[in-house]
């Protein structure tokens, strides 16, 4: 048999909290992005468009020269090791410029993907490898100190580090 159209549905009964029990606040992944200035929308923008032309740079034009900047340590094929990185910086540079309702857990990750490749910036350093004009072992030792304005730069822009101080624990 079924039930007539019009006879009264049960009601779902409300949940009962225990004593003391109170609401999780939600992470600071999944909370909406805490608001940023104008000037950081445009640099996260121009970081994620750089992003998106570096990996379309190591799929197409200067392939082989970003071959030559792999680590001979690195246990991975020199191509493959390109191609990936290439599209990881693709991925995030887009998910820079489009998903802002995220953009704090993207500088994150773009934050710690500037970190995760750093060892193949000291390993061009001391291997000696020359690439994008970076010919001396004084321009490859410059260019270590570049990589922490990039992550600096992911986690201002993006509002990362403000709300990873809104976060922590209050003493």
């Amino acid at each position: 048999l079924t039930p007539a159209a019009d006879a009264p549905r049960p009601q779902p009964r409300p949940r009962r909290r225990g004593a003391g029990h109170q609401r999780q606040a939600p992470s600071v992944l999944t909370r909406p992005a805490p608001p940023v200035p104008p000037v950081a929308t445009v640099a996260r923008v121009a970081l994620g468009l750089a992003l998106v032309g570096a990996g379309i740079s190591h799929l197409t034009v200067a392939r082989e020269e970003f071959q030559a900047q792999v680590p001979s340590w690195f246990p991975v094929d020199d191509d493959v090791t390109v191609l990936a990185s290439g599209a990881v910086e693709i991925a995030l540079g887009g998910s820079l410029v489009v998903l802002s309702r995220w953009r704090v857990a993207v500088g994150l990750v773009a934050a710690a993907f500037f970190v995760v490749i750093f060892p193949g910036n000291v390993g061009q350093w001391l291997e000696h490898q020359d690439g994008f004009g970076l010919d001396t072992d004084a321009k490859r030792f410059g260019r270590l100190f570049f990589q922490p304005v990039l992550v600096a730069w992911a986690l201002w822009s993006t509002g990362a580090l403000r709300a990873l101080r809104r976060a922590r624990p209050r003493d």
